[in-house]
């Protein structure tokens, strides 16, 4: 089965590129097998991605996590990595399509958590107090937890129950979940994008004449924008979010608490991550306790979507570039490793922030070594050396030390050298640095 694909990017066939989203692993694995036999890739430049949706949450252009690998390698990305929503469904085929490509990959999760010191609050979810985007970064491994399985439980129980409510509205549209939405998935991982896409499908079908297509639009959702992106995001605000026919404000029992969810990504042998949108809710104005609270639970980095507010419109405010500058400082002042990337679930998204835009250029270097700590991380964590191991707590007397060794092995460690399992439990950091380095000799 082929998955939807919106576009393609840089060199390459379209047909090749499209081989890379198909949703049978063979032939996404027989794809990139040709590209790498094929193509002179660029040396690694400094641009990084820590934070693209792959297919198996949801891609703007459909990408697979190999297509998003291809895609790191030809703009010579330093380090590249995916994050999907409740799930690790990417992990193996990441891994795999990164150590054929010779890319330096990183594998995260996001999912949306309680945040019971700030119930009364909106945080990053809008109009939803109490509750946060929250994330897991590097994973070394896929996980059998149960408690990712019931993330995944918890997130369809709750679309489908959104669901049955637009159908009613919707009508005479009525989409079946099984049927008219997980074929959208690879994996059966349906988000509410995915149900905004059958909707418009499903409209297309019905109402063949455009311009019945469109009185119906107009007369479901008060307007009748271009078919596509932007109708599909009028879907979701009309009838998924805050204030829409199906939307239900969540409870407190509706998502995992960050405490919870934070032992869950340690458990996996990854780094609990704050999400951080822009500073302007309630929540993250009161920035100070918020980290606080993130890192009493075990948070020990920080998540930025940086183009969101480093890229302003005419005559905008500069309010959220401000509280931009004001995260990174405390982040970097508490010896946090900042993690940044672009999302690609929205249509028009970058695949690379432009790290030589004016306001990036100062932040980049933060934005790299924070990269760097994490695709440390993610190889050193297979061998009991990882940024929040036992090891790394008896060894660094603080978390700067801790952060200088990291950003050093990253930077240094080879795609082709990642496998380090036959050191000695007790390595020194100098030890370990002194393997690394050989290695690329």
């Amino acid at each position: 089965m082929k998955a939807t694909t919106v576009g393609t990017f840089g060199s390459g066939s379209e047909s090749s590129d499209a081989a890379l989203d198909d949703f049978d692993p063979e032939v996404r694995h027989e794809a990139l097998r040709r590209l790498v036999a094929e193509v002179d890739w660029p040396a690694p430049r400094t641009a990084v991605n820590l934070h693209c949706h792959t297919f198996y949450s949801y891609n703007a252009y459909g990408y697979s996590p190999t297509h998003f690998g291809v895609l790191a390698r030809r703009l010579g990305l330093a380090v590249a990595g995916i994050v999907d929503f409740d799930v690790l469904d990417g992990l193996d085929e990441f891994q795999a399509a990164s150590h054929l490509l010779g890319l330096k990959g990183v594998v995260s999760l996001e999912s949306r958590v309680f945040v019971p010191e700030f119930a009364d609050l909106v945080i990053n979810s809008p109009g939803e107090p109490g509750i946060a985007y929250h994330m897991g970064v590097g994973f070394p491994h896929a996980s059998h937890d149960p408690f990712l399985a019931e993330m995944r439980t918890v997130s369809h129980r709750r679309l489908q129950d959104m669901l049955a409510r637009v159908n009613s509205f919707m009508r005479p549209l009525q989409l079946d979940f099984d049927t008219d939405v997980l074929p959208l998935t690879p994996n059966g991982n349906a988000t509410e994008r995915h149900v905004c896409v059958a909707f418009e499908r499903q409209a297309c079908s019905m109402f063949p004449d455009a311009r019945r297509r469109a009185s119906f639009w107009s007369e479901k959702l008060g307007a009748s924008p271009p078919e596509g992106a932007e109708l599909q995001s009028l879907i979701r605000l009309k009838t998924l979010k805050q204030g829409g026919v199906g939307y239900v404000r969540p409870d407190q029992g509706a998502f995992p608490a960050m405490a919870d969810m934070n032992r869950f990504v340690m458990n996996g042998g990854a780094i609990p991550t704050l999400a951080w949108l822009d500073g302007t809710s309630e929540g993250e104005q009161d920035l100070e306790r918020l980290l606080a609270v993130a890192c009493t639970t075990g948070v020990a980095a920080i998540n930025i979507i940086p183009d969101q507010n480093y890229t302003l419109t005419p005559g905008a405010s500069n309010s959220k570039l401000q509280n931009l500058h004001r995260v990174i400082e405390m982040a970097v002042k508490g010896d946090l490793p900042v993690v940044v990337g672009t999302e690609m679930n929205t249509p028009g998204q970058r695949v690379v922030d432009d790290f030589s835009a004016p306001y990036m250029r100062a932040l980049a270097p933060v934005f790299v070594r924070g990269a760097h700590i994490v695709y440390a991380h993610s190889v050193l964590q297979p061998c009991g050396f990882g940024y929040l191991s036992e090891w790394a707590a008896a060894t660094f007397e603080s978390a700067r030390e801790k952060n200088v060794f990291f950003e050093n092995a990253g930077r240094d460690i080879a795609p082709a050298c990642e496998e380090m399992r036959d050191l000695p439990p007790d390595a020194s950091p100098e030890q370990i640095l002194a393997r690394v380095r050989a290695s690329k000799s």
